[in-house]
């Protein structure tokens, strides 16, 4: 599923042909995707501008002049793919209209955006903008990792009397908006933590440390365009590459890539999810 990373490349890549843009027509292709979509969409985006483009967690909301606002999580497999820019940013010519197009939304100026979703755990939902963020998805999130609310007095409060795994502790969206599997145990690696380290018995300044790690993981891998394992593509179609940069995830029984260790990846399984880390230099 995209994370963090992914969602924000996303948005970037949509936002200048959406930004400041009119819908001029939306086809919304079947009834629903992980739950019904809201009633009349396609009529309630059409003809409406897109103000604000912009990110919560793993959620990309889009602004309209309508006084809504178009909230999009991408699921397993979901894409949003530009094509037919006229500011000749997108290169690709429109496609041919493909099985899982499940909705698409025809920009004033030639621009198209189609949401593809083959396994349909996407979703798509219609709220009002004035308290949406009282929105069942995102008023349970807690802070923007790259945000002023991520700090460290934050987490060590959040860590203190927890006794699960750290790694499942990160993974907490109400400890922490955003992250998912890869980015942390990515970061637990660089902090040097072993993921199924009690969080509650971590020292605090040592969790205080996780807070310019996570910060400096997500900002790489939003650099590198985000990481691509198997259906992640940015909004031009191509992939992102963080994922030549992973130091564990994925890497079972390569060599540590820390100077000066000489173990190796080993993997667990925790709560049904695979954790990458180095038992040699994770304590």
């Amino acid at each position: 599923m995209p994370e963090l990373p992914e969602v924000e490349t996303v948005r970037r890549g949509l936002a200048p042909v959406m930004e400041g843009r009119v819908i001029a027509r939306a086809d919304v292709n079947r009834p629903d995707l992980r739950w019904p979509f809201p009633p009349r969409m396609a009529e309630r985006l059409t003809g409406a501008r897109v103000d604000r483009l912009r990110r919560r967690s793993k959620y990309i909301l889009a602004d309209l002049s309508t006084g809504e606002t178009l909230l999009v999580h991408l699921g397993m497999s979901g894409r949003m793919l530009v094509s037919g820019d006229p500011l000749g940013r997108f290169v690709h010519d429109h496609p041919a209209p493909q099985k899982h197009d499940h909705v698409v939304l025809h920009m004033e100026g030639g621009a198209r955006i189609t949401f593809n979703d083959p396994r349909r755990f996407g979703a798509m939902d219609l709220m009002a903008t004035d308290g949406a963020e009282g929105h069942k998805l995102l008023s349970v999130l807690g802070p923007e990792p790259l945000g002023n609310d991520f700090h460290e007095d934050h987490l060590v409060k959040a860590f203190r009397g927890k006794m699960t795994p750290v790694k499942a502790a990160l993974l907490d969206q109400g400890i922490v908006a955003g992250l998912g599997n890869i980015y942390v145990c990515e970061a637990l690696f660089r902090a040097g933590i072993h993921p199924g380290r009690r969080a509650g018995r971590i020292a605090a300044a040592r969790v205080a440390e996780l807070v310019p790690v996570i910060r400096q993981v997500l900002a790489e891998a939003i650099a590198a365009g985000g990481s691509s394992l198997r259906d992640f593509r940015q909004a031009d179609g191509e992939l992102g590459y963080f994922q030549h940069a992973f130091d564990v995830y994925g890497r079972e029984d390569e060599a540590c890539r820390r100077p000066g260790c000489d173990g190796t990846i080993r993997r667990i399984v925790q709560s049904g999810r695979s954790s990458f880390f180095c038992a040699q230099c994770q304590r």
